[in-house]
């Protein structure tokens, strides 16, 4: 009887902790997010870092460091766009109804002139509360509007 109570316990905690985690990790919009790729030599790819809108002058991301900073009148497009995925590994541990949900992954892309005159990109992935937040303040500071790259993506965007 004990090993089941400590198993439920066990298990209970995982599950708390499961459906916590995103609520913990929570920051100001935009704040964490992750550089998937782009031409950034500096940045590997898959690093975590944070992006600050709030410079009126410039675009900042940061990360392991490494300082990215981008005028805002040199950004030349915005695109958004998102990933839909089956939730196969909670399916598993926790219910098999988590198949009928979808995970969306967001990411955006920021294209700039760099000072040399060259075109340079950095794609972002962003967290779902953070999203519309970051392509609201980056319209308002760039001018530019947004590229959608489908009306799924538009609808997450626009809310």
């Amino acid at each position: 009887m004990n090993r089941i109570l400590l198993a439920l316990l066990v298990f209970s905690s995982a599950v708390v902790t499961l459906a916590l985690s995103p609520l913990l990790q929570a920051g100001s919009p935009g704040d964490r997010v992750q550089y998937v790729g782009g031409t950034v030599a500096e940045l590997p790819g898959k690093s975590p870092g944070r992006i600050q809108i709030t410079d009126p002058a410039a675009f900042l991301f940061e990360s392991r460091g490494i300082k990215v900073r981008v005028p805002y009148s040199t950004i030349t497009n915005l695109e958004y766009g998102q990933r839909v995925d089956r939730r196969y590994l909670e399916a598993i541990l926790i219910s098999p109804l988590l198949l009928l949900a979808k995970k969306h992954t967001h990411f955006l892309t920021v294209g700039y002139t760099d000072s040399a005159g060259n075109n340079q990109a950095m794609v972002f992935e962003v967290g779902k509360g953070d999203v519309r937040s970051v392509l609201v303040s980056l319209e308002a500071r760039t001018g530019k509007k947004v590229e959608y790259q489908d009306e799924e993506a538009r609808k997450a965007g626009k809310g």
